[in-house]
């Protein structure tokens, strides 16, 4: 319902003391935590970090003039004497993407107040990440160990190769890590009860960062080994 004229001259509402009222009454404009704005304000600054790697990957690859070697052969993967190209970053991506569907879920389920399913389902979120992990540092010990490739030297092709790839995975292999930790404590203060009073918005918060995690991976997957 509207105010009258008169009820607005008493109120002032439609004045612009009215307006200076409502900027320093400490009022909020969208109900958000401060958790979670910090949380949009780390992630769009790891935004500009993730870009600028790519940005310069592009540049890199482009303005060489060594051949910049086949992704499809470095990281193709035997399995009963027969190689799979990719497979094994396949295997990595469906993994990091089952893992934002069983964080989506733990976040339903924090606010139904169900602990045990949310607990349940972000320690699978852990153990996906870490099943990443794992993955990548067995991707790493091929390509050092058995393909000689290194940060400096690159005895397939480009020798930037080596230097951009090992940064910007181990960049986000990184925040991987982190990302499980960071699970892995919430999840064990969800168990014990630790956010009845509180609220479940660091559930929310904890699944922003790993959607972001996934998101930038699938940058990550299709810049790096599909072009």
């Amino acid at each position: 319902m509207t105010a009258t004229p008169k009820e607005s001259q008493v109120t002032g509402t439609d004045t612009w003391q009215g307006v200076v009222a409502d900027w320093s009454g400490d009022k909020e404009t969208f109900a958000m935590p401060w958790g979670k704005v910090m949380m949009w304000i780390f992630l769009l600054g790891d935004t500009f970090i993730f870009g600028i790697f790519l940005v310069g990957y592009m540049a890199v690859r482009m303005s060489t003039a060594d051949a910049w070697p086949e992704t499809g052969e470095i990281f193709a993967m035997t399995v009963f004497g027969h190689e799979f190209p990719l497979l094994l970053i396949a295997l990595m991506t469906f993994i990091l993407i089952t893992s934002s569907g069983t964080m989506a879920m733990a976040v339903n389920y924090a606010y139904l107040g169900d602990r045990r399913k949310t607990v349940l389902l972000m320690a699978a979120t852990a153990l996906l990440g870490l099943s990443f992990v794992g993955m990548q540092a067995f991707e790493w010990t091929e390509l050092i160990v058995h393909k000689g490739i290194r940060p400096w030297a690159n005895p397939l092709g480009a020798e930037q190769f080596g230097a951009v790839f090992f940064m910007i995975t181990g960049f986000h292999g990184l925040h991987v890590l982190g990302g499980v930790i960071y699970i892995a404590i919430v999840a064990r203060r969800v168990h014990r009860g630790h956010y009845e009073q509180k609220g479940y918005a660091i559930v929310e918060i904890t699944g922003l960062y790993w959607h972001f995690v996934d998101l930038v991976w699938v940058f990550i997957f299709a810049f790096f080994y599909l072009l």
